[in-house]
């Protein structure tokens, strides 16, 4: 005979160990009269200038070495080989989320901030401040690189929708990686994973680069790809600048769907399972 078990009550005998945060307000005009909100939103924009900073001097510095007419200054930068690149990106997240996680949540991506909305972990009015700030800090931050490079474009040999593809698989890979590192549930049961919750973030983007660099660069990060668009004002770039907003962002609403519907749906009320007794 089937008996009716909410999953919501099968931990710590009965009762939950955890409490999910109330959901956020879809419009809350009374954040724009706190500082606490302003301080977030610059601490978005450094994050990500600096973010952009790095990772695009470390893809300047591979191009100079795969140049064979580099010479002189240039060719003593020898670069670190689309490897180290991964380890550039994903090292930068993990180090930028542990250190403003606390301040704004340490998102660095308009696509996280996205699929974040989505979910009701954030307000509208933050999550437009937030993309803004990360957009503006993407372009100061390619701006200090000043070299051309990094531009975000689907490589030759790939098609339009591999390319696309690629986008959203490897945003669904890392917006589902911070939903799973941050779930209330685990860290409740396990007190070091709020320290290490920016580690499987920063490997979710190191792995995601190391398998799409081949294909459009990696770009998993619309702040990133306009940044270095605006900057460089390539005409390739520019015209493949869609795909490096439409792959994230559909990448971003499956992972937020995939987590809140699917993988948290007892704990938000949304069904129970059958066992047999």
């Amino acid at each position: 005979m089937g008996k009716e078990v909410d999953v919501s009550t099968l931990e710590a005998g009965g009762v939950r160990d955890y409490a999910d945060p109330p959901p956020a307000p879809l419009v809350d005009i009374d954040e724009l009269g706190k500082w606490s909100l302003y301080r977030a939103v610059i601490a978005e924009l450094v994050a990500t200038m600096l973010f952009l900073y790095i990772t695009v001097v470390t893809v300047i510095g591979y191009k100079h070495q795969t140049d064979a007419s580099a010479s002189g200054p240039d060719a003593a930068c020898g670069g670190v080989g689309i490897l180290g690149i991964a380890w550039a990106f994903g090292g930068m997240i993990f180090i930028l989320v542990y250190c403003t996680a606390c301040i704004s949540g340490g998102h660095i991506n308009p696509a996280v901030t996205f699929g974040l909305f989505l979910a009701r972990k954030v307000s509208l009015v933050r999550a437009i401040l937030y993309m803004a700030a990360q957009c503006l800090g993407a372009i100061c931050g390619i701006a200090l690189a000043r070299y051309g490079g990094g531009a975000n474009e689907v490589s030759a040999g790939y098609s339009t929708g591999t390319g696309l593809a690629a986008e959203i698989v490897g945003t669904f890979v890392l917006v589902y990686t911070v939903f799973s590192a941050t779930d209330p549930k685990r860290n409740a049961r396990d007190s070091h994973v709020p320290v290490l919750a920016p580690l499987p973030i920063g490997f979710a983007v190191f792995m995601v680069h190391l398998a799409t660099i081949p294909i459009t660069g990696t770009g998993i990060n619309p702040a990133r790809s306009l940044g270095a668009a605006v900057v460089y004002n390539n005409s390739k770039a520019w015209s493949d600048q869609w795909i490096f907003w439409v792959g994230p962002f559909i990448g971003a609403a499956i992972a937020a769907l995939y987590h809140q519907i699917v993988l948290r749906a007892s704990a938000r009320g949304y069904g129970s399972f059958r066992s047999n007794a």
